[in-house]
């Protein structure tokens, strides 16, 4: 049986029937090595060579026909809107060079993007169309394959006819060529593409974000403090009700009122604790944090180590980042203890929680970490979890440094850590430990 498959396995190579890796450059795996018997990779290839001329003829006489009249009449009125319109239909041509080359080479490139015109007006849309670098590159390739599509276009069928044992490997190295410049010239323009990308990407994060928070105030409005308002409201009416024909029936009812008012008070500071807490603002980064850590059901020491307080709005998503990460260390860890610490870096604010729990944790894992990580990417942070099963979880976020409005560089205010390192849990004797354990490579 062994001799006959391995019989049967060059008997196949010789006749050239593809393998199922022969198929698999549309996902975009590596390409198989060319074989004197045509692949349907070959065959590909070959089509791309042949249609090359055709294609590069048409393309390089509109866009010469464009650009002479172009530039001609760049003195009258009708010049540089021609450019313009031509710089547009240089995309739509770029737009099918990629899906031939998608088709027939197996190159995935990605799709540049759209132009927004900064400001309204016409000349606003002409001056944005006319410095459009993804334009100018795709008239570039038009003009540059033409001279290369005359070399491929006879080679191509020369070898199909008279070297096809060597075809194989001629098609291969020719579109390679093609391969190289579909990626050089076709591709999004450059970082600052990417970076428009990522920018969408990151407001449409942030939406979803402000979005899921104000449904979040509201639900715990509705079926919190205002259900007990409601209650509170009936229950004193019932209490006038019997204040003269049962005044201790009455003073028992008010006196469940004000237990009411006490609860819903607490709930109505929980809410508003959610949304910004005030030791945050009056106080800031450290003590918010050593309040915070107090809360957890983890002996929690914190660290911060700043000479300024950073903007309000890097203070509070360090503040709510933390939380939440203490949230998963109560929840989910097991641990006997954990460590918040925080500094900048430069132009950086370091966040780092770390617990002697059980470890394993993902982003996947359903603790929030994945919406977390969307989170501080959408306004340029960074975030690394590190959770090998066994533990210990250590967890490091960063943030971008913002000044805050109106504070020198060298004044260290109040509240960003004049006392750097405090224990919630168990007093300044393990603060002053875990300030003498403190690595100082940061």
């Amino acid at each position: 049986m062994t001799a006959r498959s391995a019989h049967e396995r060059r008997h196949d190579h010789l006749s050239g029937r593809p393998t199922p890796a022969s198929g698999a450059t549309g996902r975009g795996e590596p390409l198989p090595p060319p074989r004197a018997a045509l692949t349907a990779v070959t065959w590909r290839e070959v089509v791309h060579l042949l249609t090359d001329l055709p294609l590069g003829v048409l393309a390089f006489a509109v866009v010469t026909v464009w650009l002479v009249a172009g530039i001609g009449l760049s003195v009258t009125v009708i010049g540089l809107p021609l450019l313009a319109v031509g710089l547009l239909v240089c995309r739509q041509y770029g737009k099918l060079e990629r899906a031939r080359a998608r088709r027939l080479l197996g190159v995935r490139v990605d799709e540049p993007s759209p132009l927004h015109t900064a400001g309204n007006g016409f000349f606003a849309w002409l001056w944005t169309r006319l410095k459009d670098p993804v334009g100018w590159r795709h008239a570039l390739y038009a003009f540059i394959r033409l001279p290369w599509s005359i070399v491929t276009f006879p080679l191509t069928l020369v070898s199909f006819f008279l070297l096809w044992p060597a075809l194989p490997w001629i098609a291969r190295g020719l579109a390679n060529v093609d391969r190289m410049m579909v990626r050089g010239l076709l591709s999004p323009s450059d970082e600052l593409e990417r970076r428009i990308a990522e920018l969408k990407t990151d407001r449409a994060t942030v939406s979803d974000t402000a979005a899921a928070d104000l449904r979040r105030i509201e639900r715990d409005l509705h079926d919190g403090a205002q259900a007990r308002l409601v209650a509170l409201a009936m229950g004193l009416g019932l209490a006038k009700e019997k204040l003269l024909e049962d005044p201790d029936a009455a003073a028992r009812m008010v006196d469940e009122a004000h237990g009411e008012v006490k609860l819903a008070l607490q709930e109505l500071r929980d809410l508003a604790r959610g949304i910004h807490p005030a030791i945050l603002t009056d106080r800031g980064l450290g003590p918010a944090l050593t309040s915070l850590a107090g809360r957890c059901t983890v002996p929690v020491t914190v660290d911060v180590d700043m000479a300024q307080r950073p903007a309000p709005a890097i203070e509070g998503i360090a503040y709510f980042t933390v939380s939440e990460l203490l949230q998963n260390v109560s929840k989910h860890s097991g641990a006997r203890t954990a460590r918040v610490e925080l500094w900048r870096a430069q132009d950086r604010l370091l966040i780092q929680v770390q617990d002697d729990g059980r470890g394993g944790a993902r982003l996947d894992g359903g603790s929030g970490m994945a919406g977390l990580a969307e989170r501080l990417g959408s306004v340029d942070g960074v975030f690394v979890l590190d959770s090998p099963a066994g533990g210990p979880t250590r967890v490091t976020a960063e943030l971008p440094w913002r000044d805050r409005a109106g504070e020198g560089a060298g004044r260290k205010p109040a509240g960003t850590g004049a006392e750097p390192d405090t224990a919630a849990r168990g007093g300044g004797r393990a603060g002053r430990r875990g300030k003498r354990e403190r690595t100082p490579q940061r």
